[in-house]
């Protein structure tokens, strides 16, 4: 499993994910961007007007207040974005030439030392979303059966990616 890279897309810090999948394009939007979808491994419910500029919110959360957000772009299959809180999550898909397809999952922070917190978060949930897409069972990112946190987070910390934003007590 790989970690986030720390970039910048637009001017504003921001972490990076590139995962493979051996599934068709369609599939995993499908995990992506509905909630039904999203319930496997995103880290909140979510509710969403799956349209440009169409209300998004995200609930349930045991580590953050419930969210407000706006749809920034949705275009099926291929790039759906959105504000959460100060930050912009860009799920991004393209075939990869031979079946399958290969996500790019960036996060727009909201500030420069969430890198490594958000790192660590993604990673826990794009296994779970592996897991979901490869076999059709995920528990989700607050599951006991997810991977640790701690180590992802200490692990980007160790690479270099700014932190020092708040961390979840768990």
């Amino acid at each position: 499993m790989s970690l986030g890279s720390f970039t910048e897309r637009d001017g504003r810090a921001a972490v990076r994910f590139d995962r493979t999948f051996a599934h068709p394009v369609a599939e995993v939007w499908a995990a992506v961007s509905t909630p039904e979808g999203l319930a496997h491994w995103f880290p909140s419910q979510v509710h969403l007007e799956p349209r440009p500029g169409g209300a998004i919110s995200f609930s349930g959360d045991p580590h953050t207040a419930d969210i407000p957000g706006e749809v920034l772009v949705f275009e099926p299959p291929h790039h759906f974005a959105f504000t959460w809180g100060a930050n912009q999550v860009h799920l991004e898909l393209a075939p990869d030439g031979a079946g399958g397809c290969r996500l790019t999952l960036t996060d727009v922070l909201g500030a420069r030392d969430e890198a490594a917190r958000n790192g660590a978060g993604w990673t826990v949930c794009l296994e779970e979303l592996r897991r979901w897409v490869d076999e059709g069972h995920a528990d989700g990112p607050h599951s006991a059966s997810a991977i640790p946190w701690q180590p992802l987070f200490e692990a980007h910390v160790a690479a270099g990616l700014p932190s020092g934003a708040g961390v979840p007590t768990v």
